[in-house]
């Protein structure tokens, strides 16, 4: 079949049901429009029908993840290359065309009419295995994290409504020898009755280090509280609930911890990234997730445009010299860079002294925090360039 077209852009506007796709030419006419099934057959049945108008057909779409992973897939393997619009620039782009109504259809069309005037969007490249593993365990590690911290929250409120003493008397979040106390005793009539001794030999039975402290600040707790408040018992029976659910909660994130932790090394370039102070398993997999390779990033400067971190500015007319801060960046990468300049800097070294020079020319925390994370997305691309491990002393020049 003879192809019509020197080349065509294909816009995809992908959903968890089905995706639909435009296909547009250098004038901006739309040659083809289809609602496609995300299943194999009919992905591959399109794609051949779009690879047949036109020698080469530009793709991009608008949502990178799981809903897509079919798709990409089946694109990258027939060598097709696809870029990603991100959707903030879709919305915006909808208004430069005539109508107002919001169909996958005409998504689809503006996502095309986007590749086709802009050159500079962030191509799609599909992970490797490894990278791949990485991103299904971290996105689960965060999952769980997540519900950790709803159920933290959940039983500080419930307990406080029945038990406030005990509820100041510990933090949940980091005091596993708190939660085992809760799976057994919620009132502080029961730990009254129980008593220290035999509390502490409970406590120890159950391994949580530093048993008779933990029973002596229940005890002191339940002493300081004589009455028993409505809905007590029920109370009690939730708090315990969440407690056992807490702690099998923990015990899941150790095991991914130790899952991500085993994966991580497997990567050829973690030991560059874990030799960064601040940089451990579980942020340089974010890292490798959030940043992809190296070859997105032609310097250090546009690492730090990714992440956020670099001020973008808004002058007009005779205004100048305003900056504020991006709205369009990875939130995934910025966390990583935030996190690690955090961990990094409470301890002694270069991280720290930079620190306290930023808060010594009157920035506040989160901007000299900042200021770190900056610096260190320069001090990674060069570790991740020359593929040498971070040490406190700069190379010296052309040893490198």
């Amino acid at each position: 079949m003879s192809k019509g077209q020197a080349q065509v852009w294909g816009g995809i506007d992908a959903g968890k049901g089905h995706h639909w796709a435009a296909v547009v030419d250098e004038g901006g006419t739309t040659l083809w429009s289809k609602k496609i099934d995300n299943d194999e057959t009919a992905i591959l049945a399109a794609l051949g029908e779009i690879l047949d108008l036109a020698d080469e057909v530009h793709w991009a779409v608008d949502i990178s993840g799981t809903c897509s992973a079919l798709l990409l897939a089946l694109l990258a393997a027939h060598g097709q290359q696809v870029v990603y619009v991100p959707g903030r620039t879709v919305n915006r782009m909808a208004g430069a065309y005539r109508g107002e109504a919001k169909t996958d259809a005409r998504d689809a069309y503006v996502i095309a009419e986007s590749a086709r005037h802009r050159r500079d969007f962030a191509a799609i490249d599909v992970p490797a295995q490894l990278a791949a593993d990485l991103a299904l365990l971290t996105a689960h590690r965060s999952d769980l994290v997540a519900d950790r911290v709803r159920m933290i929250n959940r039983l500080r409120d419930v307990l406080t409504g029945v038990f406030p003493a005990l509820e100041r008397a510990f933090d949940y979040s980091a005091h596993k020898g708190a939660l085992v106390l809760l799976t057994g005793y919620q009132r502080p009539a029961s730990i009254r009755r129980r008593g220290q001794a035999r509390l502490t030999a409970w406590l120890a039975k159950r391994s949580v280090r530093g048993a008779d402290a933990v029973a002596a600040t229940a005890l002191e707790a339940a002493q300081a509280q004589q009455t028993a408040l409505q809905g007590e018992d029920v109370a009690a029976q939730i708090v315990a609930d969440l407690a056992t659910h807490i702690l099998a909660l923990d015990d899941r994130l150790k095991r991914i911890d130790k899952q991500i932790g085993e994966a991580f090394g497997r990567h050829p370039q973690a030991e560059v990234i874990e030799s960064l102070p601040g940089m451990g398993p579980i942020l340089g997999s974010e890292f490798i997730v959030a940043a992809g390779g190296l070859a997105a990033y032609a310097d250090a400067g546009h690492l730090a445009s990714a992440a956020g971190l670099v001020p973008v500015p808004r002058d007009s007319g005779r205004r100048t010299g305003n900056l504020h801060r991006p709205k369009r960046y990875s939130r995934r990468l910025r966390r990583v860079f935030y996190m690690s300049a955090q961990t990094s800097m409470t301890r002694e070294g270069t991280n720290r002294d930079f620190y306290l020079k930023k808060r010594g020319e009157g920035l506040k925390h989160v901007q000299a925090v900042i200021a770190l994370a900056r610096r260190r997305t320069s001090v990674m691309w060069a570790l991740l360039r020359d593929q040498r491990v971070f040490t406190p002393d700069p190379p010296i020049a052309g040893t490198a």
